[in-house]
């Protein structure tokens, strides 16, 4: 799958992944199992918020070395793995494999619903909110819902006044790349 680990154990653990059925550890708090008890004791902390790896630059807290070491990148600005394709580099092989189905056009991830299929889990994920309803994202502000962490972003913007996108032709703002385009018909850049 080509996902990397700083440790051979860890690369044999996650190995099992790929060649047993068998998930003999399983989480008390919600049923959840695992095929090793590493990954077991990583998941509890999900239920415990028990977050061990800490960054010595700005404090912020993660529940896993490999996700610490991830955020580390944005201060050194570290991109160590590029496409094959077109060059762009990025931060974790994650998001590399994500963007490398950009060119493939590989859609793995399919809804169950209704068929539409996507490239990223996450994509998924929030794609299937439109059949379930679910909005776990709720503004501090006003409590209004979305599905997706971007569409609570781009509301918050209505609260604070940010227009994070300016036309550089007449330099006008907007809150999103979307009225940017509609609304000046110009390109953009990030006034950020």
């Amino acid at each position: 799958c080509g996902k990397a680990f700083g440790k051979r154990s860890h690369l044999r653990a996650h190995d099992i992944n790929h060649t047993e059925k068998k998930k003999p550890f399983e989480c008390p708090r919600c049923g959840k199992t695992f095929t090793h008890h590493f990954y077991l004791r990583r998941h509890e902390r999900i239920h415990t918020g028990e977050k061990p790896y800490q960054c010595l630059l700005c404090g912020k807290a993660y529940t896993t070395d490999s996700n610490l070491r991830s955020h580390e990148r944005i201060h050194t600005g570290e991109k160590p793995y590029e496409c094959h394709v077109c060059g762009k580099a990025f931060k974790t092989s994650s998001h590399l494999r994500s963007h490398e189905r950009t060119h493939s056009g590989e859609k793995p991830y399919e809804c169950h619903r209704c068929g539409k299929a996507f490239t990223q889990c996450s994509s998924l994920r929030q794609h299937e909110r439109t059949h379930n309803g679910e909005k776990p994202y709720e503004c501090s502000l006003c409590g209004k819902a979305f599905t997706s962490g971007t569409g609570l972003r781009i509301h918050e913007r209505t609260h604070t006044g940010e227009k994070p996108y300016q036309c550089h032709i007449c330099e006008k703002t907007f809150t999103t790349v979307v009225f940017l385009n509609y609304m000046s018909g110009h390109t953009w850049r990030e006034t950020l």
